[in-house]
């Protein structure tokens, strides 16, 4: 037990304070112009926000879905923050690392970049990677060394007019990460990248390029949190993915986000677009789980377009006490004898609102074509709110399509078993949860491979009290 609170409550109450420089004025020509001059971009990353910034008035904030999204104040709205006690004071650094779980003698062997808010704080990654053609960077760092693959690639999947939120990320992207691997270079080193949320009224528009060349694999994981404010947080992020010919990519996500009190108060609404392109007999595995967020909108993609690619998406959503999550992927099958897997799974709460919507397309070129597609949702206390809405375009006759979708609660029977083998209740209901997130939590690296189901069951315990 002391486990759990200890997971729980060291990585969710971390408020360290910093002095930080920030930019507020609202999405216009000058907040662009204050931004370039802080970052000291090229020209091209200028045109790129400006084209996007003239895009917006094309667009009004998303209104399609159930339930009513809130007027976001974008004129009173941090854009960029930075804390200037973090490179003034690296004690002060090395405290909030610390703080934050970050051990650095414990880092050694890790690939490791931690976006603080709208800047890179740490990185280790090293020369050797970069040595045998592993290029792990911060994206504002790869734009220094690398310019002409940000340039290549920028855009180029999720592009500046793709919908409203893709949008504002172009114009006003702070930080996010970057990565490049060679040719023929399996890499068996883990590669991370942890995007903390720190500061209140902020909002962080992180921006991820990963790119795989021929013959290539990795394995990437972002994990993201935030503190508890009583002052809301905004969060909108862009993935891309370049899965090229044969190359193989594990991409993982796990979003710890505080969901706010039961007041309403506080709380970090998650707007996130990532996408994948997979190219001839590429693979692309994502596993996202999301634990926090008062109102997360999330639908990673993947385009099939080379002949024999192939996707699998796994997601784990806990909701409880009004949290709202519309999850779900697009699988959109190009090539021929393309397969993809989907398994999503939710645990909702007392008072929570959980949706699954997914898109399955079948080209008219996706001869032979194969998805799998299951939704499971374990309902748990009253007034929880679960729905699946799958959706699926078939142009092709000779694919093969399977869906299930199931709604359950926890079984009296297993209840009983458990209790009569001298279990109290509470622990009962913690094994069970336990074993219904298992066989995501299990997809993941081994490292967090224990870890999460116990983060999930230390927010599960507190429910119960």
């Amino acid at each position: 037990m002391k486990l759990y609170k200890y997971l729980y409550n060291k990585y969710n109450n971390t408020k360290t304070l910093f002095n930080t420089v920030r930019l507020i004025g609202g999405l216009n020509i000058n907040i662009v112009d204050k931004l370039i001059f802080k970052q000291d971009n090229f020209i091209f990353l200028y045109i790129f926000r400006l084209n996007a910034l003239f895009t917006l008035n094309n667009f009004k904030q998303p209104d399609w879905c159930f339930y009513e999204l809130p007027e976001f104040a974008f004129d009173d709205i941090s854009y960029y923050s930075i804390p200037l006690n973090a490179f003034t004071n690296k004690n002060k650094s090395k405290s909030l690392l610390s703080e934050l779980g970050l051990e650095l003698k414990f880092s050694e062997n890790l690939i490791l970049d931690v976006i603080f808010d709208s800047v890179l704080l740490l990185n280790l990654t090293t020369f050797f990677l970069i040595k045998m053609g592993l290029f792990f960077l911060s994206f504002f760092q790869s734009i220094i060394f690398y310019a002409y693959l940000i340039f290549s690639y920028l855009g180029s999947i999720v592009n500046n007019i793709d919908n409203f939120f893709s949008t504002i990320n172009s114009i006003i992207f702070n930080e996010g990460s970057f990565c490049f691997v060679m040719k023929d270079l399996n890499s068996s080193i883990n590669l991370t990248t942890y995007f903390r949320t720190h500061s209140e009224n902020f909002a962080q528009f992180e921006r991820t390029l990963i790119v795989l060349s021929e013959n290539s694999k990795l394995t990437y994981f972002e994990g993201c949190s935030a503190p508890m404010f009583l002052e809301s947080q905004l969060h909108i992020a862009i993935v891309e993915l370049f899965i090229k010919t044969k190359a193989s990519l594990k991409y993982s996500t796990i979003q710890n986000w505080y969901r706010g009190n039961q007041l309403g108060e506080g709380g970090l609404y998650n707007f996130t677009t990532k996408r994948g392109f997979c190219m001839d007999k590429s693979f692309l595995n994502w596993i996202q789980i999301e634990i926090g967020s008062v109102i997360t909108w999330k639908y990673p993609s993947t385009y099939l377009i080379g002949n024999k690619s192939f996707s699998n998406f796994f997601s784990l959503a806990m909701l409880s006490d009004y949290q709202v999550s519309d999850t779900g992927t697009k699988m959109l099958h190009i090539g021929k004898n393309t397969k993809s897997f989907i398994l999503s799974k939710s645990l909702s709460f007392n008072s929570s609102f959980y949706t699954y919507r997914g898109l399955v397309s079948i080209f008219k070129t996706a001869f032979n074509s194969y998805n799998y597609t299951e939704c499971n949702s374990l309902l748990i206390g009253c007034n929880a709110f679960t729905a699946t809405i799958p959706y699926t375009i078939i142009n092709n006759s000779s694919v093969y399509i399977n869906q299930e979708a199931t709604i359950s609660k926890l079984e009296l029977d297993f209840l009983f078993f458990l209790l009569h083998r001298g279990l109290n209740l509470k622990s009962t209901l913690m094994i069970l949860i336990y074993g219904y997130c298992y066989n995501i939590c299990s997809k993941i690296s081994f490292e967090l491979e224990l870890e999460v189901p116990l983060l999930i069951v230390a927010r599960a315990q507190k429910l119960f009290y």
